[in-house]
């Protein structure tokens, strides 16, 4: 947590990050601000930030004295966000620089199968 973006961000991000891969399930409680912030050994408001950031984004819920909870549907409205983001930063960009080399769509799919064969 040193990538200097804020702190509260980076706290909202890895809790995405953990909704998306299923170690933070649907309807399951989420960490608590006093548990981010001793983990993370940061102010619980700042921690608190991160959480209410997705509340406002739908992704958490509040059961009132129980905790945050993650909202159902919370996966997919994650996966779709991160999708379009993902499309936007680097398959337009990708694309711009296709065009610019005379590179068609076909040209970059077979790149990219030569590159997966690889890995």
């Amino acid at each position: 947590m040193d990538d200097g973006r804020p702190l509260f961000q980076q706290i909202a991000e890895q809790l995405e990050d953990a909704i998306i891969d299923g170690s933070l399930p649907e309807e399951s409680r989420a960490p608590s601000t006093n548990e981010l912030a001793a983990f993370h050994r940061i102010n619980p408001a700042t921690a608190a930030n991160g959480i209410n950031k997705l509340v406002a984004d739908g992704l958490l819920y509040k059961k009132r004295g129980v905790g945050m909870f993650v909202t159902a549907g919370a996966r997919e409205t994650l996966l779709l966000r991160r999708r379009n983001g993902f499309a936007e930063k680097f398959i337009a960009p990708l694309l711009a620089e296709a065009r610019r080399l005379g590179m068609d769509a076909e040209d970059l799919k077979k790149m990219i199968d030569s590159w997966e064969d690889e890995a």
